[in-house]
């Protein structure tokens, strides 16, 4: 009846103590005789060691299973393998602390539904390094299903802050690769240059690369060389928000100097201009009667050269380049937009604005072909932070990795009852 009880399988129970508040359960195995892994002779017992493995709770109780492992000892002289301690993976993997069934439990409480080690190391009565091993080894062989991703028709590339190091809190980076098209976390490498995302891509092969049609990135030079390099016959698409957030960014940028060169200070809060930086921020479509007359008097008041005025309506121009799907009008748009904005007497932010309309023009015209967004990379970004935060932040980048792939990485968590770690 114990052995049932306790659902291990082929194990004798030895004994059961305990108080309200935890249980030892002590075991061994049913097997009396064995034969050396690597001659085949009949072993000669020589001795148990007990091992202390943490298992899943029973109600409020934690239980600790004490398995008196045998040792055995190979009589043969010529046999190398002189000596060995038993194993038993339906109770426990090598070196690890938690029982098989508790270290999957671990592995989808963290993993799947997002709880911190150490929330579930407090629950299972043991220490965070204890759940951590458990997890990342249960997570690595669930990650490695080679059916986790298939055929991908839209690729994001963006980065994410991955943790400050070092005296001056030096910044370092992770990039990340997400199928856009099913919101699914591909990989994470470390930092946010070319060669680790170009190194993924070419690791991934001639046949999978020819199936990406689209890759979406922001304004980045960085990420566009790794497409340019790796995947030369997709097409590239510029991220709307990325685009207008640049163009409301040089708007921003030309009310400030505006502002410090008429009155030589940063805005305050009586200054006209700088009681109009939410309303130039606001869609035209999206401000009313009202709004559209507190504007046009702020501007008067604050712009009397017209510049804030000319950025805003260049900022206005570029979201208007998204109100139809026609991929050639947009071309003929954009070239049209960098042509005016290229005039001597515009704004330097708004001349800028236009340099970077026509570096990216091909990028920007083709969402009216492809119509998909980094949208779900920056989603996924999200998920990692949420990681992040859970954590209290990361400083193993493996750790970060692997738990970062069970949360957003959509893995068949079916599957997680057949693997088996390493």
């Amino acid at each position: 009846m114990c052995e049932i009880l306790v659902g291990l399988g082929d194990v004798n129970v030895l004994s059961v103590e305990g108080d309200d508040t935890s249980l030892v359960v002590s075991i061994e195995t049913k097997a009396t005789t064995t034969g050396c892994p690597d001659c085949g002779s009949v072993a000669t017992s020589k001795g148990r060691r007990g091992v202390s493995l943490v298992d899943c709770c029973q109600g409020l109780r934690t239980v600790m299973l004490h398995w008196l492992k045998r040792r055995w000892w190979c009589p043969a002289a010529e046999c190398p393998k002189r000596s060995w301690t038993e194993e038993h993976r339906s109770i426990a993997a090598p070196r690890l602390v938690l029982t098989d069934r508790a270290g999957r439990w671990a592995t989808e409480q963290v993993g799947r539904f997002g709880r911190s080690v150490n929330e579930v190391a407090t629950a299972l009565g043991c220490d965070w390094h204890t759940v951590n091993d458990a997890v990342m080894a249960y997570g690595t062989a669930l990650l490695q299903d080679p059916q986790r991703f298939g055929t991908v028709r839209a690729l994001g590339l963006d980065e994410v802050l991955f943790v400050r190091l070092g005296t001056y809190r030096t910044a370092t980076f992770s990039t990340q690769l997400v199928d856009v098209e099913r919101g699914q976390l591909l990989d994470i490498v470390e930092g946010r240059k070319a060669e680790g995302p170009r190194t993924w891509l070419e690791n991934r092969g001639a046949d999978w690369l020819a199936e990406v049609r689209f890759a979406t990135l922001d304004l980045s030079a960085t990420y566009k060389s790794v497409f340019d390099s790796a995947i030369p016959h997709a097409t590239q698409v510029a991220d709307p928000f990325h685009v207008v957030k640049h163009a409301t960014f040089q708007l921003d940028e030309c009310r400030r100097r505006v502002q410090q060169e008429l009155l030589g200070h940063r805005g305050r809060k009586g200054d006209p201009l700088f009681r109009a930086r939410r309303l130039l921020a606001k869609a035209q479509e999206r401000l009313d009667e009202r709004g559209t007359e507190k504007l046009t008097g702020l501007l008067e008041a604050g712009d009397p050269n017209g510049q804030v005025r000319m950025a805003w309506h260049a900022k206005e121009a570029v979201r208007e380049l998204y109100t139809h799907t026609d991929a050639e009008v947009a071309l003929a748009s954009i070239d049209e937009l960098v042509r005016d904005m290229g005039d001597k007497d515009m704004p330097t932010e708004v001349r800028s604005l236009g340099r970077t309309l026509k570096k990216w023009r091909t990028q920007i015209a083709a969402w009216h072909q492809s119509h998909v967004t980094n949208g779900p990379t920056e989603g996924v970004n999200n998920l990692i932070k949420r990681v992040k935060r859970g954590a209290f932040g990361f400083t193993n980048f493996e750790n970060y990795r692997i738990r970062s792939l069970l949360y957003a990485g959509k893995p068949n968590w079916s599957q997680l009852e057949t693997v088996s770690p390493p």
